[in-house]
């Protein structure tokens, strides 16, 4: 990639990103003629102060020189305005940019196929919507309509001074070779140092994200120092790189001031002998010293900018490599019902997470609209990745997937998955309150309905003991409550939009006895009517089902009720005997 991004600018990434500023093209516009205007403007000063020395202050018009005293500032007064205009335009323009392309990435994200985010840290999606957007902010703000009005601001300098004196103005930008040989230099540099920085910010939000995360892990293993050394090493690369481009910096300013300095000595020492043969003036002397003010200033910068310009491109890169992802479900399916009766049917279906890793293996089973199928198995045996093909948050590699006789890939992705309910092992809550976890933030639900579902789940009481009740703050991920009460939530949560066909994956094993039994007595009501999946290895759970499949390494080696698989004495009786003797030791 590095090698990709050496060239100077790559316009065709340029050209996309000003593609989004269509809908704003009359400010976009419009901040390009005030840059024409200023470039204009700003020579008109100089050669004022150079008509009121040589003529005016020469020949004691007091009067005139009032006049163009009061002409001058009011022309610094239009220069004002017209900069501030255009700075202000230009930044509404790439704050609005970036917003709308925030907007859109963020979208992106969340239409995303699952498997996308297992092959992508969440540390770098978390960089490319926030760190890397907001640098291609800096293309609108500080890069091309910037760069534009400096341009044309030095472009209108140098043609001021050749009308002046072109034998001046050519003394002066005598040293511009070395000028233009520090700006490669230090552009070159900047521009190495930056991608570094970019990179470290990146490998830093992905390590901070990862740890925070997993900081349960970390310190039950006593890991915080050997976390904190490689820290420290992600870190020190950050701040070496930051220290290298300040470093191009604190050199590159001193040495354009000191080129300044020699193209002014060189302006007074080839003025004064033209003015000593009365081929010059000190009004043009003056002129000369503000426009190499006026000149050097942009070009100071001009070389900074570029490298922001450039850099913010690449930025654009990276956020168009999540834009242009192909890795994202296809929804073509028309197929919405208001209602389902809830029979699944698998026929030979083969899934891998991995080309070349099966997972499942020619999976096939019937589960009757309203009945109860369970799912047991080993750590795996490809338990759960059932749930994930029903659900649709994978696509199977061959067979088919029926939903009351109509193949999952007809049904719109959204109605399908409305008609189902999943409730997880690993409960996630977001940061907000109870009723916000169990809605989803879903306005349309009244709180009434929400207050009903908890008790039936008899879950009522519990959320009332807590303060605030249905508007007790959660915290991240649920922090301030046990895993047994996320899993009571999650529960509400999965039941409240009555689904048809009802997922339990692990969804006992975490919690105490007693929130166990809240549930369990919660799925003996709740499930009579839906088409119900549980993967469980609890007794209460497995015994109940209508129908019980044992998995094995991908494939189903048994089928049956819970009597007759335990009458046949084969790996379903072993694991259910295991079971009950960690039940036995349990209480």
């Amino acid at each position: 990639m590095e090698k990709k991004k050496s060239k100077f600018i790559d316009f065709r990434l340029l050209r996309r990103l000003l593609s989004f500023t269509k809908p704003y093209s009359r400010t976009l516009y419009f901040a390009i003629l005030l840059s024409v205007l200023l470039a204009f403007v700003a020579v008109i000063r100089p050669l004022i102060i150079q008509r009121s020395v040589d003529e005016y202050i020469h020949k004691q018009m007091m009067h005139a020189l009032i006049w163009i005293t009061v002409a001058q500032f009011g022309i610094l007064l239009l220069e004002s305005f017209l900069r501030f205009w255009m700075l202000y335009r230009v930044n509404w323009l790439g704050q609005t940019v970036v917003a709308d392309l925030r907007k859109t990435v963020f979208k992106k994200i969340l239409y995303q196929n699952i498997r996308y985010y297992d092959n992508t840290p969440i540390g770098t999606l978390t960089t490319r919507t926030i760190n890397d957007i907001e640098s291609i902010n800096d293309v609108f703000s500080e890069g091309l309509i910037p760069i534009l009005a400096d341009v044309l601001t030095i472009i209108a300098i140098i043609g001021a001074m050749l009308f002046i004196d072109w034998r001046l103005t050519l003394v002066c930008l005598s040293v511009f070779p070395l000028l233009i040989i520090a700006t490669y230099i230090f552009k070159e540099n900047v521009k190495k140092w930056f991608q570094i920085v970019r990179n470290a910010v990146a490998a830093l939000n992905v390590f901070v994200q990862e740890h925070l995360s997993g900081m349960y892990i970390v310190q039950v293993f006593a890991a915080e120092q050997r976390e904190s050394a490689k820290f420290r090493v992600i870190n020190k690369e950050h701040r070496n790189a930051n220290i290298k481009s300040i470093f191009a910096y604190s050199v590159f300013f001193p040495v354009v001031e000191i080129i300044l300095a020699i193209s002014t000595g060189l302006l007074v020492w080839y003025a004064s002998v033209r003015i000593l043969h009365f081929q010059s003036s000190v009004g043009v002397v003056i002129s000369f010293v503000m426009y190499l003010n006026l000149l050097f200033r942009p070009l100071r910068m001009l070389a900074d900018k570029f490298n922001t310009l450039q850099m913010g491109v690449v930025a654009g890169e990276r956020v168009f490599t999540v834009l242009d992802s192909e890795d994202y479900l296809s929804d073509n399916g028309s197929v919405a019902p208001d209602n389902i009766h809830g029979q699944v049917e698998f026929k030979d279906v083969h899934f891998a997470y991995k080309p070349g890793t099966p997972v499942l293996k020619g999976i096939s089973f019937t589960v009757p609209a309203g009945k109860t199928l369970a799912v047991v198995g080993h750590t795996g045996a490809g338990k759960t990745s059932i749930i994930s093909i029903l659900n649709r948050l994978y696509e199977i590699e061959s067979g088919n997937i029926l939903i009351d006789g109509v193949d999952l890939k007809d049904y719109d992705v959204f109605a399908l998955r409305a008609h189902i309910g999943i409730v997880l092992q690993d409960v996630f809550l977001f940061s907000g309150t109870i009723f916000d976890n169990i809605t989803l933030r879903n306005d349309s639900i009244a709180r009434e309905k929400v207050v009903e579902v908890c008790k039936m789940l008899d879950i009522h009481n519990f959320i009332m003991r807590l303060p605030g009740g249905y508007d007790f703050d959660v915290m991240e991920r649920g922090n301030t409550l046990s895993q047994g009460q996320r899993q009571l939530l999650s529960f509400a949560r999965a039941l409240l939009y009555d689904p048809s066909i009802l997922i339990l994956d692990e969804a006992t094993s975490s919690v105490d006895s007693e929130s166990e039994i809240l549930i369990q007595n919660a799925i003996d009501t709740l499930i009579k009517g839906r088409t119900s999946i549980v993967i469980a290895h609890r007794l209460s759970t497995i015994r109940k089902a209508d129908q019980i499949i044992v998995m094995d390494h991908g494939v189903i080696t048994e089928r049956g009720s819970h009597d007759e698989l335990v009458a046949q004495g084969g790996s379903y009786q072993d694991l259910y005997k295991a079971v009950e003797q960690a039940v036995k030791e349990e209480y």
